[in-house]
């Protein structure tokens, strides 16, 4: 058995004279949790669908848990789960009824109550799905996802909308699948869920993968650190720039330890307190932003 879930060697997909997906290669291994990232058009739902079997491509080798997604393989479609942006389901029945119809058209189901209690929906077991709140209800989505059991999850944007609590409560549930050994292929427009819950991330921009790597791979080609601190009464007199930013002084250095001891020097002399002093490495969103740039292209429908 490969090590990779998912293999794409120059895969291409266009519509119409726009080239959605110019010639990306991907490989996630079995097991890991993978973030695919990038700005509205930058190809990631149109690669998600490709893999998933619902879009044919133009050019390129995909391998799927060993199959081409193209063939519509039903040996495929019984060992991945699919949990989309927004999804539709019948709102008059219970959770419970819901995720064991689901479970219905596989044959080796995952039992309902495990896949209830993976989602943190075992006490709503039977409530109406309409009455479900927004976050219930992308649990549900996960649920139905789960129902085949299956190696591989493909999660499209799945905190959308929810509150921090509500979000935090969903990393915890997407790190048990990890946890479980499932296979999870995740997009997210969050730079911190990415950071927080991925193995590795893809960055994709104007349809190509500008940089792949782990968090803190990505992080490292980012040499910069970042120094911040309440904006002081008296005016600053340092050798390295510095830039207000609401009302917060934000300095980005190679050398945080000489500009540290440069700073504190000047506040000891000066008599100023640095008050909520931080220093942090520049993060994923930074990087992320950066590599991107400016690409606000939209994906177009077949």
């Amino acid at each position: 058995m490969s090590e990779f879930a998912v293999e794409a060697r120059g895969l291409r997909k266009s519509y119409g004279d726009v080239e959605a997906v110019r010639g990306v290669d991907l490989g996630i291994r079995a097991g890991e949790i993978y973030a695919l990232i990038g700005p509205n058009g930058a190809g990631k739902t149109t690669i998600l669908e490709i893999l998933e079997g619902y879009r044919e491509r133009d050019a390129g080798e995909v391998l799927v848990l060993g199959f081409d997604p193209a063939e519509n393989a039903t040996a495929l479609k019984e060992r991945i789960g699919i949990v989309l942006q927004s999804t539709s389901v019948t709102q008059y029945l219970r959770v419970g009824e819901t995720v064991e119809m689901y479970r219905g058209y596989y044959p080796n189901p995952r039992p309902l109550d495990e896949i209830l209690g993976l989602v943190g929906l075992t006490d709503l077991r039977n409530k109406l799905v309409r009455r479900l709140s927004g976050g219930q209800q992308r649990r549900l989505d996960v649920a139905i996802g789960l129902a085949g059991d299956p190696d591989l999850l493909f999660l499209d944007e799945p905190t959308t909308g929810f509150d921090p609590s509500a979000r935090r409560a969903a990393w915890e549930m997407i790190r048990g699948l990890k946890a479980l050994g499932k296979t999870v292929l995740l997009t997210t427009h969050y730079l911190d869920e990415a950071q927080a819950l991925a193995d590795r991330v893809g960055i994709i921009t104007n349809g190509r993968i500008v940089a792949e790597g782990t968090p803190d791979e990505l992080r490292a080609q980012e040499r910069e650190t970042r120094i911040s601190f309440r904006k002081p009464s008296a005016p600053l007199a340092l050798t390295v720039a510095a830039h207000d930013v609401n009302g917060r002084i934000e300095i980005k250095t190679e050398q945080p330890t000489q500009t540290l001891r440069e700073l504190t020097n000047w506040a000891g002399e000066a008599g100023i307190e640095l008050e909520d002093l931080a220093v942090s490495p520049i993060t994923l969103e930074e990087v992320y932003l950066r590599m991107s740039g400016d690409d606000t292209g939209e994906e177009q429908p077949e």
